[in-house]
């Protein structure tokens, strides 16, 4: 017959004993360091200079001391001795200074933490998950990163998401105090697409691209093109604004055909071009010019442009580009100028373009 238990190695009062009380409290000792097991550290390969009674430690490997040979054991503290107590298969111990619970399983210590999760119907990281969020995150920083081929990986990170059909929608939804400002994906279609918003239920596209060309559209991007529909009379030796009073496109709403002149919706680079076609009056050597103006008054750098030859009257045209950097609300606005002659800036065909380009 054994003297002490099976898993606990307590020892048994044995028959006759003597002192039997000795037997016993060595018996609740032990019980006394094992039940509820709470260590304080599990790296320690030393005892600590000045140990409380009742103090307990997983030894670390390599230990040393009163702690020889005791690799991965429980060391326990008692009436001023260490008490080594040998794990066994299924042990659980919290870890104090970690705040980590483990188990023993049979050749070291382990954290409990399951490897594998499956088949969850609710996950909450800091905050409750439901139905309509099944898996919620309440986090201020998250990191996602490759196995490196030197763990088994490849060193490659691919996040995947997918959608049943392509009238479906598939994306990310940018909020702002659980209003929706952005959306990011593919939204009804296949189309990659980048939508904003003030409220939350109107959206903008800013970006579009075609999943079957990639062609890229920026659908509200300002550009427009107007032009005359009847013939501008300019006299000799005064810059005229044009009158512009149709547009074949105009986005955003950005060219005013009230007041004949662009309007910047937004800061940025833009690009301009118009075409100045001549129509006679009384002389062909009218020496027409042409130019763009900033907000009515200042000429555009580059913008400037003059035919000195013998004009054809509905045949010579003067060709304007330029790109200026504008701010919101400035104005741009096409002038005309005869040198030598009146004239004319022919209808339908005298015009004036631009676009945003960054």
């Amino acid at each position: 017959m054994s003297d002490a238990t099976t898993h606990l190695l307590l020892p048994y009062i044995l028959a006759a004993q003597a002192q039997k009380h000795v037997t016993h409290n060595e018996a609740l000792r032990i019980l006394d360091g094992l039940v509820q097991l709470s260590v304080l550290d599990r790296d320690l390969t030393a005892p600590p200079a000045s140990p409380a009674d009742g103090d307990r430690y997983i030894v670390g490997s390599g230990a040393t001391g009163d702690w020889a040979g005791w690799d991965l054991n429980v060391a326990l503290f008692t009436d001023g001795a260490w008490l080594r107590l040998p794990p066994r298969t299924g042990w659980r111990a919290w870890v104090e200074d970690e705040g980590l619970l483990l188990v023993y399983d049979g050749s070291g210590w382990i954290g409990t933490t399951p490897d594998v999760l499956q088949n969850l119907a609710l996950l909450g990281l800091g905050t409750t998950a439901d139905a309509s969020n099944p898996f919620s995150a309440k986090l201020n920083a998250a990191l996602w990163t490759a196995r490196t081929v030197a763990e088994g990986g490849t060193g490659d990170l691919f996040y995947t998401m997918n959608k049943e059909a392509a009238g479906g929608d598939l994306g990310l939804t940018l909020q702002t105090g659980f209003v929706t400002k952005a959306l990011v994906g593919l939204f009804g279609s296949d189309r990659f697409r980048l939508a904003v918003s003030a409220d939350g239920s109107t959206f903008f596209d800013g970006l579009s691209v075609d999943n079957a060309t990639g062609i890229v559209d920026q659908p509200r991007l300002p550009r427009f093109k107007a032009y005359t529909n009847y013939d501008n009379y300019v006299g000799v030796g005064t810059w005229t604004k044009i009158g512009l009073n149709n547009t074949d496109y105009n986005d955003q709403g950005a060219f005013d055909a009230a007041n004949n002149h662009f309007v910047a919706p937004s800061d940025g680079t833009y690009l301009f071009g118009a075409t100045l076609l001549y129509k006679i009056n009384a002389s062909a050597t009218a020496r027409m010019r042409g130019r763009l103006v900033l907000n009515g008054t200042t000429e555009i750098r580059g913008s400037l442009g003059e035919i000195s030859a013998t004009h054809v009257s509905l045949a010579t045209a003067i060709w304007l580009q330029t790109m200026v950097p504008l701010t919101a609300g400035d104005t741009v606005e096409l002038q005309g100028y005869f040198r030598v002659a009146d004239g004319y800036f022919a209808a339908d065909h005298t015009s004036f373009w631009g676009a945003k380009i960054g």
